[in-house]
């Protein structure tokens, strides 16, 4: 049955107190207006819960086509109906065009009304979840949201703030998990295209040959098996913005094409002989030093210029080591929950060994972590660090004589960094010099030398 509540402005009590009574019969509550300044009364009064306005034309203080921007301010999401005696089509007109949802001619017209009123509702109803679940988005996804305070994510938020109202083009740089697509989406949500589309493409995930169709789309008949016209993600994307994850996995041939996307907003679909335009944002994201890459023509120069207009750095996790035990009770009270299981904290214990991990996979790793100690742990205890995985128990403890954090001679800082990396790589020297950033001899001189 339909409900919510309806306004209704008319001045003739007989007829205002017959429509009110048969639409309280449909399941709705009404109140009832005499004249236009009475019913701009009771809407300011009940704007969060009047869905649709139902108003005579000929007032005794107004012309209700004249009060439609006047009900329209007090309350943006409801919508207005407008009844009269004598209907005219240029009145007709400018109801409409002054954003009635209807305009219909008094008579026998009840269950018409019902009809349309409940029509009207429904939009209002429609428009009222979208709202709030664009208010809900624009939270979950704003800087505010982000968890932690470290000065290096307090950089990287602060240069975000400053070019998210532009349209400029944005290349987020950052390890692997450590919170690039949280930037994007929050950089579109800080901007005038919020209300448009947010598409994200991981340029790893499709094989090479189907990424380019992917983007760009195609024209029916342009390779066996497109039996119709396909839209591209850009295509998607116009008017909002177009996230290109790991954008260093595009090949050459695709990276020529989205340099012209960068250049003109325009791009030519596979089979098509015209170009396509559009209006987008793009923000991309990369693990990798593409401005080496572009120095060694792994990755076009030319594109590389274009996409670092405003370049912004991620930290990784380690840099910002002082928002793990922040992040981690976020995490752990975020599965707690969906396991409809209390878990009240972490212990001391468990937040150190979970600060002193290096975590190379960032914050999702530490994500991953918690969900799973949260399966594990018992209900109504602080996790403790016995539900942690192995790999945080074999880390040196910082009290043994081999890791006395008093030492902070070079040798000893080194020789516990290194210590660090061969664990977490599970003693493969080749990996661990590849984090470390050197050659694998110079690892194994260093191993034998710290009798590691």
């Amino acid at each position: 049955m339909p409900s919510g509540t309806l306004l209704l402005i008319d001045d003739e009590a007989r007829l205002r107190q017959l429509l009110a009574r048969v639409l309280e019969l449909e399941g709705y509550a009404v109140l009832q207006a005499p004249d236009a300044s009475r019913g701009l009364e009771l809407l300011q009064q009940h704007a969060d819960s009047v869905l649709v306005v139902v108003s005579d034309v000929k007032l005794p203080d107004a012309h209700g086509v004249d009060l439609i921007p006047r009900l329209k301010a007090k309350a943006p999401d409801i919508e207005i109906v407008l009844l009269t005696a004598f209907g005219t089509i240029p009145d007709g007109v400018r109801a409409m065009k002054q954003g009635a949802f209807d305009y219909l001619t008094k008579g026998d017209f009840e269950q018409q009304l019902v009809v349309v009123v409940e029509r009207a509702a429904e939009k209002a109803r429609l428009r009222r979840r979208v709202a709030e679940l664009e208010r809900r988005m624009g939270q979950r996804y704003s800087f505010e949201s982000m968890i932690g305070g470290a000065p290096a994510l307090r950089r990287a938020q602060d240069l975000a703030r400053q070019v998210a109202p532009t349209d400029s083009t944005v290349l987020l740089e950052g390890p692997t998990g450590a919170g690039k697509e949280l930037f994007a989406q929050a950089i579109h949500h800080a901007s005038a295209r919020q209300h448009k589309p947010f598409v994200a493409l991981n340029c790893s995930a499709f094989p090479k040959d189907l990424l380019e169709s992917e983007l760009f789309g195609y024209k029916k008949g342009a390779f066996t098996g497109a039996l119709a016209d396909k839209k591209g993600l850009l295509e998607e994307a116009t008017g909002g913005t177009l996230f290109l994850d790991e954008i260093g996995e595009l090949e050459l041939n695709v990276q020529a094409k989205f340099l012209r996307v960068l250049e003109t907003r325009q791009f030519t679909k596979l089979g098509d002989t015209k170009p396509t335009s559009v209006n987008l944002r793009i923000v991309a994201a990369t693990n990798r030093n593409l401005k080496l890459e572009a120095a060694s023509h792994h990755f076009r120069p030319d594109l590389y210029y274009r996409l670092s207009v405003f370049t912004i750095n991620v930290p990784s996790l380690q840099e910002r080591a002082t928002d793990v035990p922040a992040l981690a009770e976020y995490f752990l009270q975020h599965f707690a929950a969906q396991l409809r299981k209390r878990l009240p904290g972490l212990e001391p214990e468990c937040v150190e060994l979970l600060q002193r991990y290096e975590w190379p996979g960032n914050v999702r790793e530490l994500k991953n972590v918690l969900e799973r100690a949260a399966i594990l742990a018992p209900a109504d205890q602080p996790l403790s660090a016995g539900y942690l995985p192995d790999e945080f128990h074999a880390l040196p403890s910082p009290l043994s004589p081999d890791a006395d954090p008093a030492d902070q001679s070079l040798r000893a800082v080194e020789a516990r960094h290194i210590r660090q990396v061969l664990y977490q790589v599970q003693g493969n020297k080749t990996e661990a010099a590849r984090r470390l950033a050197i050659g694998i001899t110079t690892l194994y001189r260093k191993v034998q030398e710290y009798g590691l």
